[in-house]
């Protein structure tokens, strides 16, 4: 009972310190943010992951890896939303390293959706659904691409019909005419790389049994 207690223990504290983590960051982003009408229109979804992670943990718990992924990806995405994505501070120092056209902290967070979610969906798949291992290591792969396409047309919707001020800022297409298809793009390689990398870490872990 002493060592369960104390596992729950750990747990508490870990998740605790990831919440800490990321309230920090979204508190900095809200308070420094450039663009508060932006700010607000990036959060939307923010928020609504939010609630799905706290109203579901009573039944259904990630484990402390994936949680530790989604806090890394919604600090990153956040973050995109002190400065807006086009103009993201970070962006303009990646730019510089590389010497690029274009701010391209967008397609850091776009690829880091896929990268990063693929294992919490992977678990979702086969530790709450339970459904086929074969079947919940490629399904993410699906999701996180049909998932990149939908939110490419919630963009839209919220750019050219309800938030049309605002819509350049949250674009962030910085002229490119086929920035849409290139975000799909890095998120489907950033969900290959994590399922090959799950796949290989499962295959090894296999022969050592």
């Amino acid at each position: 009972m002493k060592l369960k207690n104390s596992a729950i223990t750990v747990i508490g504290d870990k998740l605790f310190g990831f919440g800490l983590l990321f309230l920090m960051v979204w508190i900095n982003t809200l308070i420094g943010t450039t663009d508060i009408n932006n700010w607000f229109i990036e959060n939307t979804l923010t928020v609504i992951a939010l609630l799905f992670l706290i109203l579901t943990y009573s039944k259904y718990r990630f484990s402390n890896y994936s949680y530790f992924l989604i806090c890394i990806f919604l600090c990153l995405h956040v973050y995109g939303s002190k400065y807006t994505y086009a103009e993201n501070l970070f962006g303009y120092w990646l730019q510089d390293v590389f010497h690029s056209t274009r701010n391209h902290y967008d397609r850091l967070v776009h690829f880091s959706f896929g990268l990063l979610l693929y294992y919490p969906l992977q678990e979702c798949f086969s530790k709450w659904i339970r459904i086929p291992k074969n079947l919940a290591l490629k399904l993410p792969v699906l999701i996180i691409l049909s998932t990149s396409a939908l939110y490419e047309i919630i963009e839209w919707l919220v750019a050219d019909v309800f938030f049309v001020e605002e819509g350049i800022s949250y674009l962030g297409t910085q002229g490119d005419v086929w920035d849409s298809q290139k975000d799909m793009a890095v998120a489907f390689l950033g969900v290959m790389m994590a399922a090959l990398l799950f796949h290989v870490y499962s295959r090894l872990k296999n022969s050592r049994k």
